[in-house]
């Protein structure tokens, strides 16, 4: 693979954090990249965080502590194909490239900050505006409640918080604070529509000013992550320069402000690296010679079309974003590039009673070498230009480790430098 005319692209299905990561990094070293996506991807259900690993089975306070324990025993995970080091290599590009807000952290902690629901979750990294919130310390926290924003319950998150305790048993008090700012007479405002009059000074101004009065000596404020879209980390700052008091923001239920941010972010750096990003039409199928693919084809509104390819890598997802698929007789496939999907259960039910026992197949998927290019039964690689990121891999239980947004980050970010590599 060579060139950057046409014929030498590489094609990224999938634009969740795993296809914008490996879309980004190849742009970046000059490759000729097309981004091929049905719809918007998973970051905006996602908080914005990167969990890398929160349990094994136990809460993990050291990812870098708990990671060689973890994929020793865990050979076939794809923390385990790629190498623990890529993870850190990966966090640190991210990093790099996020500026508003900055992301903050590392694999030497888990920050534990709380979720929609007030329970507190094991993270590695986050935003700026949200690490604020890490409960590992104790303390007061106050809730604050905004009228009409559905899918945000204060008095649940504050009493669930009060519930959790810090690392060494510090206790966390935490208190609902409902505000009353203006909303031109509407009942009924999401995140969005939040975060987009909070991008305006006058309304942040009041906003702080109703808050203000309202909150105790030491209490540390937690928002609904509705702290803008354009300018996140200004509107952030100012809001704790107004109220003199620590601010972090908590992911809402979906749509996810942080979500969006990050995808805004990394989509933008892409088109500005050049990057062709077609998003509507959904990848079918491609056409093979022999080990390589030469090219996918899409379907949509305006018909069918073919794209070259000089390399591929598939993030398009797993069960829930039809990245992997399940017929009616329990036949499991990638449907795709027809990739050879392991780890199927035999013999036993695929599914348990409980909703979080271990379930035979949740870590079924597409098993990978160590440069994350498919393998059959036999470890012999399918496709030799062909790499595979983010939940469409084999081996991880994403929703029980908190691995989701480490996985696709770096598995993302070695599709890519492994394709580079091959290339010399």
């Amino acid at each position: 693979m060579s060139g950057n005319g046409r014929d030498g692209e590489v094609v990224v299905i999938g634009i969740g954090l795993a296809g914008l990561v490996a879309g980004l990094r190849l742009a970046e070293a000059g490759r000729s990249v097309r981004l091929l996506a049905k719809g918007v991807g998973s970051t905006h259900l996602s908080g914005g965080t990167v969990d890398v690993l929160g349990y094994a089975p136990a809460r993990v306070l050291c990812p870098a502590g708990a990671l060689p324990e973890f994929v020793a025993a865990h050979p076939d995970h794809p923390y385990a194909r790629i190498g623990t080091e890529v993870v850190g290599a990966a966090i640190e590009w991210l990093k790099g490239r996020m500026d508003n807000p900055r992301y903050v952290g590392d694999l030497s902690r888990n920050f534990l900050l709380p979720t929609a629901l007030g329970v507190a979750k094991p993270s590695a990294v986050a935003p700026q505006t949200m690490a604020g919130g890490d409960v590992t310390r104790g303390g007061g926290f106050a809730i604050v409640g905004l009228p009409g924003l559905k899918d945000f319950y204060p008095g649940m998150v504050a009493g669930n918080l009060a519930s959790a305790v810090g690392v060494a048993g510090e206790v966390i008090e935490a208190r609902p604070v409902e505000v009353d700012v203006a909303l031109d007479g509407r009942a009924d405002v999401g995140p969005l529509a939040y975060a987009g009059r909070l991008d305006d000074p006058a309304f942040r101004a009041q906003l702080a000013a109703r808050l203000k009065g309202r909150l105790g000596e030491d209490e540390v404020v937690g928002m609904p992550a509705v702290l803008g879209l354009a300018d996140a980390e200004q509107v952030w700052e100012e809001l704790e320069a107004r109220i003199g008091r620590p601010v972090f923001e908590i992911p809402t239920l979906p749509p996810s402000v942080p979500g969006i941010r990050l995808y805004r972010s990394l989509l933008g750096a892409l088109r500005r690296a050049g990057v062709r990003v077609a998003i509507g039409g959904e990848v079918v199928g491609a056409e093979i010679d022999g080990t390589r693919v030469t090219g996918v084809y899409t379907d949509a509104a305006n018909g069918a079309r073919f794209h070259p390819a000089a390399g591929v890598v598939l993030a398009s997802g797993g069960w829930a974003a039809g990245g992997l698929e399940m017929d009616s007789h329990w036949g499991l496939r990638e449907p795709i590039l027809g990739l050879p999907v392991t780890a199927v259960p035999e013999g036993v039910p695929r599914f348990r009673p409980g909703y979080f026992d271990h379930h035979p197949l949740a870590r079924t998927g597409v098993a990978v070498d160590g440069s994350l290019r498919p393998v059959d039964g036999d470890g012999r690689v399918v496709f030799t230009n062909v790499r595979v990121a983010g939940a469409t891999l084999a081996g991880a239980e994403p929703w029980k480790e908190k691995s989701g947004d480490g996985l696709s980050l770096s598995t993302g970010y070695h599709a890519a430098m492994s394709l580079l590599a091959e290339e010399g």
